[in-house]
C-alpha cells in the first residue's frame, strides 16, 4: 500500500451523525404509497444509495410494488420536500472524535473529501448545520449530482481524485458506514477500504463487502493508518 493522501468520507452515519433520518425519510415516502417496510429493510437495501435509486432498490426487494418506476418516481417526488422540512428541525453533529481526526489528516497534507449519495442541496444544508466549509473543514464534497454513475461505481472517487490533483487511487482511502461505499472503493481499486459501525450497517453486513478494516468509528482511523500518511 502506498502513503494515503487522499481520504475519501461518506458522510450520513460515517462522519455526520443525522439519527438515520434520511433513511426514516425513505421509509415513510415509500410507506406511504401503501407498503409496510420496515427501517432495517431500508437500511439492507438502500443505505448509500443515489436516493431515487435506494428507493426503487427497497421497492424491488420488499414490496409486491407492480409498477415499480413509477411508483418509485411518486415517492422520490415527495422525498426531497419531506426530507427538507425533517431537516429544518434536525439537530445535525459530527460523531465524537471524527472533527479532531480530520484536522489531524489535514495537518499533515492528507487530502480530506466528503461524499455521498445526497443530491448538492441536501447535503450542503447539512455542511451548514454543522459550520463546516470547504477549503477550512474539509478539502471538497463531491454529492450524486456531480457524477453520471452514483455508488457502487466509482466516479465520486475519481472527481475528488480529480478536484485534489491526486493521481493514483492506491493512494486513496474511502470509508463509510455500508456495503455500497466499500464497494465503490474497491471498484475505484482505492488502497484502503474501511467499514465503519456508526451508521447504516452492522459487523455482518459490512463483512460481505471485504473492506480491510472495520472500526466502530472513523475516530479510530488514525490508528489504522499509522505511519501510512
Amino acid at each position: 500500500m502506498k502513503n494515503i493522501k487522499l481520504v475519501v468520507l461518506d458522510m450520513a452515519g460515517t462522519t455526520v451523525d443525522e439519527d438515520n433520518v434520511v433513511y426514516k425519510t425513505v421509509q415513510k415516502v415509500i410507506n406511504e404509497k401503501g407498503f409496510n417496510v420496515s427501517l432495517e429493510e431500508v437500511l439492507a437495501h438502500g443505505a448509500g444509495k443515489e436516493k431515487h435509486q435506494a428507493i426503487t432498490d427497497v421497492l424491488k426487494a420488499c414490496t409486491n410494488a407492480t409498477d415499480i418506476p413509477t411508483v418509485a418516481s411518486e415517492a422520490f417526488a415527495n422525498f426531497k420536500p419531506t426530507l427538507k422540512l425533517t431537516y429544518a428541525k434536525l439537530e445535525v453533529k459530527s460523531f465524537p472524535g471524527v472533527k479532531e481526526m480530520m484536522e489531524g489528516l489535514r495537518s499533515k497534507g492528507v487530502f480530506v473529501v466528503l461524499n455521498t449519495g445526497y443530491d448538492r442541496s441536501t447535503a450542503s444544508s447539512l455542511l451548514l448545520k454543522l459550520g463546516w466549509e470547504t477549503g477550512k473543514d474539509i478539502d471538497g464534497l463531491v454529492t450524486a449530482d456531480d457524477v453520471t454513475n452514483g455508488r457502487p461505481q466509482p466516479d465520486m472517487i475519481y472527481k475528488a481524485m480529480d478536484l485534489c490533483d491526486i493521481k493514483d487511487s492506491q493512494e486513496v482511502l474511502k470509508a463509510g458506514d455500508s456495503t455500497i461505499d466499500i464497494e465503490e472503493g474497491k471498484n475505484a481499486k482505492c488502497g484502503l477500504t474501511i467499514g465503519v459501525l456508526t451508521g447504516a450497517q452492522n459487523e455482518v453486513q459490512l463483512k460481505t463487502a471485504q473492506p480491510d478494516y472495520i472500526l466502530p468509528s472513523l475516530a479510530s482511523l488514525p490508528e489504522v493508518l499509522g505511519s501510512n500518511v
